[in-house]
């Protein structure tokens, strides 16, 4: 949540006085001990396969230069700024652990990079997830006066940037520059976001859900807690709760008004697969938090000993599969939401008009949007083959190993984007639905969910363009102003 907050609502961040005691006693670790001959990773040697190669002392500083420059190899389309935001905070937070060993000055300058709005350019691919080298590579180079950065709207050279920002380059000393890259950044910030992407989505899926069981006049005793006690399967019982909620006050609740003894499984087992998905969730986001918190830094510095180590704790393989792993199950909520949609259509499963027409044959309806929805799923299900084996040792066989930890975040950040086109299309469908039957009455959660829809959408009566009504909607749920208006209606 800290992250999103900086990251697109543009929270101001400061240095507390315990962190920045903790930098500076890691910096004093660094500047004794670069000073003696003794091997340090990164810091009297070479990196990757140069890791025996020792540095002159007078090469020092520039070492740490040509890090930055000789790992700005990302390539590909751009992140967000919200994307960027959320890699520099992340950063900046994994420095204030005290473990990298960062000069300072650095960290108060990308801290003030952040506040004065001083956005980097950064290409998004060229990260394996054995830190994330190339990206925060170019997240540095406007520190150092290099690079391009945008401000205020306007792409500059990175000095350029940071003039007009009132702020001016910085030079580096040892480890400066492998601290800077040194790190997941790219892969935790991103994947916050995603996550908090993720959660909504996930709230607003159990939203449809609910007006799909209106329009479908669906069973509702798979909802009862003596049902969900009698397996409680991860997140099953709170799903359950919640959509009893949003379905408190409708008439399914009264005894004979369900259609069937039982449902499809898509509307019989809502419980079961937003459950999964939200321990997914769960999984991803204790990673995410462990990372941003804590420093993954290699070397690390360890001021209480007075050391510093080479690690392998910039090594993410448990973010990585978690973010496969919520892939994997957004695609089955997806799934289960074409599964609904379809069925609401069907005139044998719904009871209700062919492709929910009033016109019944005579007219098209939503029949031409199923094209759409298959072919959204058929994306998602692409983008849910797992990622974080596909990797090649690299650097003469020294990094032979690797988590594909970016890639899985961005992976699971399109399928969110994916899942909300296919809730846009099933919550318009679901409206159509209720409209269609006689005299329904709504849940808390359904009725207000039904009203903010028809504020943006009309039902479908004679065949019109149905394209923008969907972007409308998907709109609506990016917003906020979906679940915002739900919850509103829901107690507590």
């Amino acid at each position: 949540a800290g992250v999103v907050r900086v990251a697109r609502e543009g929270a101001r961040v400061q240095l507390s006085p315990e962190a920045r005691a903790r930098v500076r006693a890691a910096r004093q670790v660094v500047e004794r001990l670069s000073k003696e001959d003794r091997p340090i990773y990164g810091v009297t040697t070479g990196l990757g396969a140069s890791k025996d190669v020792r540095l002159a002392a007078e090469d020092l500083p520039d070492f740490q230069r040509r890090v930055l420059l000789s790992r700005s190899v990302a390539v590909g389309p751009r992140f967000g700024t919200d994307v960027v935001r959320a890699m520099l905070v992340a950063r900046a937070n994994a420095m204030a652990t005290g473990g990298s060993g960062i000069t300072p000055e650095i960290l108060d300058t990308l801290v003030a990079m952040l506040n004065a709005g001083v956005h980097p350019v950064v290409p998004s691919v060229g990260s394996i997830g054995a830190a994330d080298l190339p990206q925060l590579a170019h997240l540095s180079l406007p520190l150092i006066g290099l690079g391009e950065a945008e401000y205020r709207g306007e792409r500059l050279p990175g000095d350029e940037a940071l003039r007009r920002a009132g702020l001016h380059p910085i030079a580096l000393g040892p480890k400066d520059g492998i601290v800077l890259v040194s790190s997941n950044a790219a892969s935790v910030g991103y994947g916050a976001l995603v996550l908090w992407d993720a959660l909504a989505a996930l709230e607003v899926a159990t939203v449809a859900a609910g007006l799909s069981l209106e329009g479908f006049r669906g069973n509702l005793s798979p909802l009862d807690p003596r049902v969900q006690a009698a397996r409680p399967a991860p997140g099953q019982g709170e799903v359950a709760s919640r959509l009893r909620a949003i379905l408190e006050g409708s008439d399914l609740s009264d005894a004979g008004t369900a259609r069937s003894v039982q449902d499809p499984l898509s509307f019989r087992c809502v419980t079961q697969v937003h459950g999964a998905a939200q321990a997914a969730i769960a999984f991803a986001q204790e990673s995410v938090e462990i990372e941003l918190n804590s420093a993954g830094d290699n070397p690390l510095v360890l001021p209480a000993d007075g050391a510093i180590l080479s690690t392998g704790n910039f090594h993410v393989p448990a973010l990585a599969l978690g973010f496969d792993l919520l892939g994997l199950a957004l695609a089955q909520v997806a799934s289960l939401a074409t599964g609904r949609v379809i069925q609401l259509m069907s005139p044998v499963a719904s009871g209700l008009p062919l492709f929910l027409s009033p016109y019944g044959g005579t007219r098209t309806g939503f029949a031409t949007l199923q094209k759409t929805l298959t072919a959204l799923r058929a994306e998602i299900r692409h983008l849910a083959n797992p990622a974080s084996l596909d990797f090649l040792p690299v650097s003469e066989g020294v990094e032979d190993h690797a988590t594909m930890a970016p890639l899985t975040v961005r992976k699971a950040g399109e399928i969110v984007k994916g899942l909300i086109s296919i809730l846009a299309i099933e919550l318009m469908v679901a409206a159509q639905a209720v409209d269609l039957r006689d005299s329904l009455r709504l849940g808390r959660g359904t009725r207000t969910a039904y009203t903010v829809l028809r504020e943006v959408v009309p039902p479908l009566d004679e065949d019109r363009v149905i394209g923008p009504d969907v972007e409308r909607i998907q709109e609506l749920i990016t917003s906020g102003r979906f679940l915002a208006a739900v919850r509103s209606a829901l107690p507590g």
